[in-house]
């Protein structure tokens, strides 16, 4: 019943999940659709006020460029009426060098309009008729040559090109007011346009909103309903846990205390095949001593066979057993060592690693001698807390193996490395000898299971019995080693070993 509603609340949770996710998916989509269409606006926006300004800057160009114009015309008629005044020939100075610069200006703003271009070039024709004229006249009066002036001056019609002049201004004005009425039409639907994707947006996003608050009420609801089964549920689970750690405690015991009684029973009979063993030995040299003797005086009633089993097959035979029954022996007693270790009672204490790895490689010094082997400590290991004995067996296991399993072209050279991080500490032990096949890293941890050519001593109870003492400080170790390329082990622990949960 307990599994059922368990399995039930998953899946209320998942479902509210995913509508809560679809919900913000929806948002997002709403604002990434909000943000490119306002962007879009924004931009449409600035350009029809880019193109309003423009056309405010070709209105002022050609006010600018007519006022000119007419000053020009102005100051010319005050200078011809009034020659001795230096103030009219200064002014008309003064405009007709400003002039080009104004129409210049004005055609560099109307570029890209081919209708203020058409009247443009008219403009030029006529400005280009009047300013001679001008020039011609404002001679003659620099010169005193007043008559003459004033005759040319009336005979060049100057009205009434000045009319055809303030003609192409008026065509040009109201081109660039047309121009600023369909552009203030064009900005005003790109602003229509910005608050209604703003208006649909905020009603979208809305929407989302009050679907997804609509859910979380309904879901919050059902939590406030379920809180008080949860409760139960957890209690019982509790009391679930506290039976099965205990059952758990109480099944290890037992295959400790299995362990240790098998190993000790299985030692009597091994014993005794021990001891017949060297029975059969010592038989074996009295037959062979009986069979020389029968060689020498009566070697007609002696067989080939019965040569070749007292002097080859029996030999050979009892070595095959008292092979066997050391290799059963050291397992017998590797087991009773790992069924002790698991009854031992572990004791924290504060830990020197750096003094502890030198006691090791003190320890085999004079194998390292032999093989031309360096063990080092890469930079500081950090502080721990927890067995004594433990810790010391997990290193120096890794450090023997380390220098046990050489590669034939190197000298053996072992790091030792350690750092806290977190709330766990890891210490590292590598090498550069003959590595582990990938395939072998989880093997190499079981019970008498080994990796690689056999040319060692060994059983395969170490790296077993260093994983089974991680494990009872609470930690774990793994392997990093490819063939050829040596080995990392990392063994990683709390930095304070707890009685209470490893004890």
């Amino acid at each position: 019943m307990a599994g059922e509603q368990g399995h039930s609340f998953a899946v209320n949770d998942g479902k509210i999940g995913r509508v809560l996710i679809a919900f913000m998916a929806v948002g997002f989509v709403a604002l990434i659709a909000a943000g490119i269409a306002a962007a879009w606006v924004t931009g449409e926006m600035a350009r029809h006020s880019q193109a309003v300004s423009h056309t405010y800057e070709v209105e002022l160009s050609i006010a600018e460029t007519r006022r000119l114009i007419e000053q020009g015309e102005t100051t010319r008629r005050g200078f011809l009426l009034s020659p001795t005044t230096a103030s009219f020939l200064d002014a008309y100075n003064t405009t007709a060098a400003a002039l080009p610069v104004a129409t210049k200006r004005l055609r560099q703003l109307t570029y890209d309009n081919p209708r203020q271009q058409v009247h443009l070039r008219t403009l030029d024709k006529h400005l280009r008729e009047l300013l001679a004229l001008r020039a011609e006249s404002m001679e003659l009066i620099v010169a005193g040559d007043i008559a003459e002036a004033t005759e040319r001056f009336r005979e060049e019609l100057s009205s009434v090109r000045l009319r055809q002049i303030r003609a192409v201004f008026d065509l040009m004005a109201r081109e660039e007011r047309n121009l600023l009425r369909t552009r203030d039409a064009q900005q005003e639907r790109s602003i229509s346009l910005f608050y209604t994707v703003l208006v649909v947006a905020g009603l979208l996003l809305g929407a989302v909103a009050i679907a997804a608050l609509l859910v979380v009420v309904r879901y919050t609801g059902d939590l406030a309903q379920s809180r008080e089964q949860l409760q139960q549920l957890n209690e019982s689970l509790e009391a679930i846990v506290v039976d099965r750690t205990s059952d758990l405690s109480r099944a290890n015991d037992e295959i400790q205390r299995f362990a240790y009684i098998v190993s000790h029973d299985l030692r009597s009979p091994l014993v005794n095949v021990m001891g017949f063993t060297a029975e059969l030995e010592a038989a074996t040299a009295t037959l062979r001593e009986l069979v020389e003797r029968a060689q020498e005086e009566a070697p007609a009633i002696l067989t080939e066979d019965a040569q070749l089993a007292a002097r080859e097959d029996l030999p050979e035979a009892i070595g095959f057993i008292r092979t066997s029954t050391q290799k059963m022996d050291r397992l017998i007693n590797a087991i009773l060592a790992l069924s002790r270790q698991g009854r031992r009672v572990l004791a924290p204490e504060p830990l020197d690693l750096m003094r502890m790895v030198g006691q090791i490689r003190d320890s085999m010094a004079h194998r390292l001698d032999e093989t031309g082997a360096s063990i080092d400590v890469v930079g500081s290991l950090p502080a721990l807390v927890s067995d004594r004995v433990a810790i010391e067996q997990i290193l120096s296991n890794l450090i023997e193996n380390a220098v046990k399993y050489r590669h034939p072209d190197r000298a053996v050279e072992v790091q030792v490395r350690g750092a806290a991080a977190a709330d766990r500490v890891w210490i590292e032990v590598s090498d550069n000898g003959r590595g582990i096949d990938p395939r072998d890293h989880e093997r190499v941890f079981d019970l008498f299971r080994r990796s690689g050519t056999q040319d060692q001593p060994g059983e395969g109870i170490g790296l077993a019995h260093v994983r089974a003492l991680a494990y009872r400080l609470g930690g774990t170790i793994t392997l990093r080693s490819a063939l050829g390329e040596g080995a990392t082990f990392r063994l990683s622990l709390p930095p304070t070993l707890s009685l209470q949960e490893k004890s």
